[in-house]
């Protein structure tokens, strides 16, 4: 197998980007990427730091980021794992991308920019939930925002199907790593456990 090492070589293999692939890109987030990231309760943080790179899902029930400005987002990091693998990237290094998605959308809106993080009380506070509030917030700063064709989450069939069955639980993955787990009583106990702490 022989690598492309070069990107002449691809550009030569693809052919020149379509005029709306290029046109569509705003510095900005004009009203109409306002409307459709609001109504987004999902999306995937891309972050990079000395390790490599770290793709998070992030989910809200309700806008999962909050616009400040045409060119500011907040998103309030949940209660998780603690691994903070985004977390320590973005004070690293800063440069971040959202995949964002609406449930039954096909579009999907990439945005791309750089992240501070934040625990400023009156931002955190800001957001509070069932009376708990996150401990951080990510501070992106928007360098460009674009819609991304419908045609990976059509060919996916992403929210017209279920391939769920007979897949590997949490419990089990959890299981193949330390052969003592539990994993029935975790994958049974779990979806109740977290909802006490979504927030």
């Amino acid at each position: 197998m022989r690598n492309i090492m070069d990107v002449s070589e691809l550009d030569a293999i693809y052919g020149p980007a379509s005029s709306g692939a290029v046109t569509k890109v705003v510095d900005r987030l004009v009203p109409l990427y306002r409307d459709w990231i609001a109504a987004a309760r999902f999306c995937v943080l891309t972050t990079v730091g000395p390790e490599g790179t770290d793709g998070s899902p992030r989910g809200e029930d309700g806008p999962v980021v909050r616009i400040i400005d045409d060119k500011t987002l907040h998103m309030p990091d949940w209660r998780g794992n603690n691994r903070l693998d985004s977390l320590r990237n973005v004070v690293r290094d800063g440069r971040v991308s959202l995949m964002l998605m609406v449930p039954g959308s096909e579009t999907v809106i990439r945005v791309n920019g750089t992240a501070t993080l934040t625990a400023d009380p009156e931002v955190t506070q800001s957001f509070e939930q069932r009376g708990r509030q996150p401990k951080t917030v990510i501070v992106v700063t928007v360098r460009e925002a674009y819609f991304q064709c419908a045609k990976s989450i059509m060919r996916a069939g992403l929210w017209s199907r279920d391939d769920s069955a007979g897949l590997p639980t949490a419990g089990q993955f959890l299981r193949d790593r330390d052969a003592a787990f539990d994993a029935e009583t975790y994958d049974a106990t779990y979806p109740d456990e977290a909802r006490e702490r979504m927030w």
